[in-house]
Order: C-alpha cells, then structure tokens, then sequence
C-alpha cells in the first residue's frame, strides 16, 4: 500500500470518492499490468501471476 499511497493518493487532491475510486483504480491496473518490480526481476504483477507453470509429467 506504500507505493500506492505515496505515487496515487498523495500526489491527487480528490474532488469526491467516485474520483478517487476512478483515478485509484487506474493506478492499480498500471501498478498490476504496466509498472516494472524489481523484486520480481524487472517483470509485472501479472506476468508471473497469469504465466501458466510448465507441465511435469509424473516419471
């Protein structure tokens, strides 16, 4: 929640709820689909989350 706060929220001065919710969830979808994470290699959200896992076959 940190860099939500600190790059969306503190950055906005909203005018009503239904403005915040708007610009809020915009923030979330580019923090989930377009924003880099160095804790995830450089990667997005969503890339590791959607990827499916390689299948194993039992031996």
């Amino acid at each position: 929640w940190r860099s939500v706060k600190y790059e969306e929220v503190y950055l906005r001065a909203y005018e009503t709820v239904s403005e915040a919710r708007d610009s809020i969830g915009r923030y979330l979808d580019f923090y989930n689909r377009r924003r880099p994470h160095s804790s995830l290699d450089g990667s997005t959200p969503d890339q590791p989350y959607f990827t499916p896992l390689p299948i194993r076959l039992a031996a």
